[in-house]
């Protein structure tokens, strides 16, 4: 990672920065992000998915993993299905539910992990990629202090405290392929990137 980018990186002292920092890794404003191969962007298949996931990394839902839904003969010559699926980080309850009941209304799967020092929740992992049938990826699932620890590595302390006491959601589609992909037109309405009379 270039000197200036860790700069910016290590400057973030609220998840507000930090989204705002994921959304300008995402539309090519910085080289780098943290726990990702370093001068690496978003992947080729990311791209059609950039404006929305900028914009709910703006509004607080900060994107840290995501795929579109596609069905396609992988260059393995195996059948890969993939449902579309989103997985990040919440710490604003009031949108956190906004999410929840987005989702629920188009009938969308939801993992939430409440990440507390006690007494915290661990959803149930999604599988959200399979190759002939069997599983290959999976999105949302126990989230240890030390995954987040390599994930967020040189983040100000006070907002890794932050990080590591917030809620991740992964939201995914029920079904594999690119039927799914209406999920991404729902993200858009909850982040306000189109208003919801456009759904």
């Amino acid at each position: 990672m270039s000197r200036a980018d860790s700069r910016r990186w290590r400057a973030a002292r609220t998840p507000a920065d930090l989204g705002d920092l994921m959304a300008l890794w995402l539309e090519g404003g910085l080289g780098s992000r943290l726990g990702y191969e370093p001068r690496w962007g978003p992947d080729e298949e990311t791209t059609e998915l950039i404006p929305t996931l900028a914009a709910l990394c703006r509004t607080g839902y900060i994107t840290t993993c995501s795929q579109p839904g596609l069905a396609s003969t992988g260059a393995n010559g195996g059948w890969w299905e993939q449902k579309a699926a989103v997985t990040g980080l919440v710490t604003d309850e009031a949108l956190l539910d906004r999410l929840l009941r987005s989702a629920a209304d188009i009938g969308m799967a939801t993992c939430v992990n409440h990440l507390r020092r006690r007494g915290g929740h661990q959803g149930q992992p999604i599988v959200v990629t399979t190759c002939d049938g069997q599983p290959v990826t999976a999105f949302g699932g126990r989230i240890r202090r030390a995954d987040l620890a390599l994930e967020w590595a040189d983040i100000h302390p006070r907002l890794f405290a932050q990080i590591a006491t917030g809620t991740y959601l992964t939201i995914a589609a029920p079904t594999y392929g690119p039927t799914g992909q209406n999920l991404w037109h729902t993200l858009d309405a909850a982040s306000q990137l189109v208003t919801p009379t456009g759904l």
